[in-house]
């Protein structure tokens, strides 16, 4: 049996069409998840089609953002996990678990599967920015993940990922692009279905949730700065991230982003409406990687406030590291239309490429 196990939006974004390719062919699988995100979870699974958690560990009511929250939530993950194995896997001592990225569930998951000894495939595996604070904690869970030995089965958007876990034990498999890919051609799909509200003026979109952005209030303030400078020039939708709220209103500074014309705030949205507001706006400004790859697989221009990326989709193309430096932003903002690019194609998905292997 294949088993599922994530807990975080990303995952659910970029794991569900692996779940909508098996109920295509009529794979029975088995669904865990971790809800270190809670909010709009539910919802997600609804509109892309999946089935519901045949278990769920680690529900608190609420997301688990904060550095102090989540070491105590992973804690309490493993002995509840340990204490049910047989219960959550549904008593298989032969099938294989798919984890996803780089959030503490990929760990905690492919641990947790170990102990019960069966099998892990980690899907998005080999992204390294080869800097442990940047981001944090990913880069550190990805490498502890693969050091410990605990995954079998690598799957690798690209060549530059697929180097980079050589080194360790298991297979590894190339699948060219992410199963994000797969998550934005469903999305496409449903786009006469889906409502937003989009501007009829010229827009950007801006979301920013990383912890190494939001947790200090210099850097925080350093993200208003470019923003109310880039709003000069474009009229901004800042998608507001739950934890992206709290830290600008512990800084003090979200009655500045308020006061500004040019610059709107709406709550998150789900990927579904999310995605059609992208595919509108100019450009996309984040610090997350995979808006860094969306952007790029759908040719949109994308500045990224971060200092490196573990990411190498769209860099030279359409996607510029800002660094924080307003020069480099100043220059995007000026010129983004030469960022633009052609949408990336495939001839067969990432999804059924590792369906098909695993199978």
């Amino acid at each position: 049996m294949l088993h599922f196990i994530f807990g975080t939006r990303a995952q659910i974004i970029k794991m569900a069409p692996l779940m909508v390719e098996c109920q295509k062919r009529g794979i029975k699988y088995n669904f865990v998840f971790l809800a270190q995100h809670k909010e709009t979870m539910y919802e997600m699974m609804d509109k892309f089609g999946i089935q519901s958690p045949n278990y769920v560990l680690g529900d608190v009511g609420k997301d688990i953002t904060s550095a102090a929250s989540m070491f105590f939530w992973s804690i309490k993950v493993v002995i509840r996990g340990v204490l049910n194995l047989k219960k959550m896997f549904q008593g298989d001592r032969e099938g294989v678990v798919l984890v996803h990225g780089d959030a503490p569930p990929v760990l905690l998951g492919a641990l947790l599967a170990k102990l019960y000894g069966l099998k892990v495939a980690h899907v998005e595996a080999g992204l390294r920015s080869f800097n442990y604070l940047h981001p944090f904690p990913e880069e550190l869970t990805r490498v502890i993940t693969w050091r410990l030995g605990l995954v079998n089965y690598y799957f690798c958007q690209n060549e530059i990922a697929l180097k980079n876990v050589e080194k360790y034990r298991g297979k590894k498999y190339l699948t060219k692009y992410n199963t994000l890919f797969d998550s934005w051609e469903l999305a496409k799909l449903a786009d006469s279905k889906t409502k937003v509200d989009i501007p009829r003026t010229k827009y950007a979109i801006v979301t920013i949730h990383r912890f190494e952005t939001i947790s200090r209030r210099t850097q925080t303030e350093a993200m208003v700065k470019i923003l109310e400078k880039v709003g000069k020039k474009m009229n901004l939708l800042f998608i507001l991230h739950p934890p992206t709220k709290v830290a600008l209103e512990k800084f003090e500074l979200i009655d500045r982003l308020k006061k500004n014309k040019n610059i709107e705030l709406r709550p998150r949205y789900n990927f579904f409406e999310f995605s059609k507001l992208v595919r509108s706006a100019e450009y996309l400004i984040s610090d997350g990687g995979s808006n860094q790859e969306e952007s790029f697989y759908i040719g949109k221009p994308c500045l990224l406030l971060r200092y490196t990326t573990e990411r190498t989709e769209g860099i030279g193309k359409n996607v510029v590291i800002s660094k924080f430096d307003m020069r480099i932003v100043e220059d995007f903002v000026n010129n983004y239309e030469k960022y633009k690019i052609s949408p990336k194609k495939f001839v067969k998905s990432p999804s059924e490429y590792i369906i098909d292997v695993l199978k």
